[in-house]
């Protein structure tokens, strides 16, 4: 390898992009954003999966550059509320919602939900692609509770509303390197980097 490969992460958020970085650049890639293609207009959501919304994004901005591109498509599900928010947690209540507001929104909407019924999820899927073709998916998932009410100010989304059993904590109160050793994204993160090290995926 004469330098690092570059690969787009297909993300506006700074958290995402970091992690993203981190995990890959020690195997020989820079990991950089979506402000590095020429057209950066944001690729509508219609999937009805996780999945299928990550490969949506995957395909799209990788017709826009030569480069290999990683998109992820995340969210909560609360069992108590059907699997909601689910695809639609960034626009959970309204699209233009803070996350605190998104919060509270969830947590009246389990107002009268007992403790042992506030079983809940973080899932992601990574999709990489090429050229406008999929190559591989990877995903991962974290198992929780919701709480009553926010704690810690770290993370973004519903990290203050979501209670890891594993840790003790919610992952509102975890630094950016707890959170990653236990996240769903960080599980999908490590599935695609140890795809790459296997050689069972290529990135070009």
């Amino acid at each position: 390898m004469t330098g690092p490969i570059v690969v787009v992460a297909a993300t506006a958020n700074p958290g995402k992009l970091a992690e993203l970085a981190t995990a890959l650049e020690p195997s020989g890639f820079e990991v950089v954003g979506l402000d590095a293609l020429s057209d950066t207009s944001a690729v509508e959501e219609t999937g009805r999966t996780f999945e299928e919304n990550a490969r949506l994004k995957a395909e799209a901005y990788s017709s826009r550059t030569d480069h290999p591109v990683v998109a992820d498509d995340s969210g909560l599900e609360v069992d108590a509320l059907g699997g909601a928010p689910g695809v639609l947690s960034a626009r959970y209540g309204s699209a233009e919602l803070t996350d605190i507001a998104r919060c509270r929104v969830l947590l009246k909407a389990l107002t009268d939900v007992p403790e042992p019924k506030r079983t809940a999820r973080f899932r992601c899927v990574l999709a990489v692609a090429k050229a406008g073709r999929v190559l591989a998916t990877f995903d991962g998932a974290a198992e929780g509770m919701i709480l009553a009410r926010p704690t810690g100010k770290g993370g973004f989304g519903y990290d203050p509303i979501f209670f890891h059993p594993g840790v003790g904590r919610s992952f509102g109160e975890l630094s950016r390197e707890e959170k990653e050793r236990i996240s769903h994204r960080g599980e999908a993160i490590r599935r695609l980097v140890e795809a790459i090290r296997r050689g069972e995926l290529e990135l070009p």
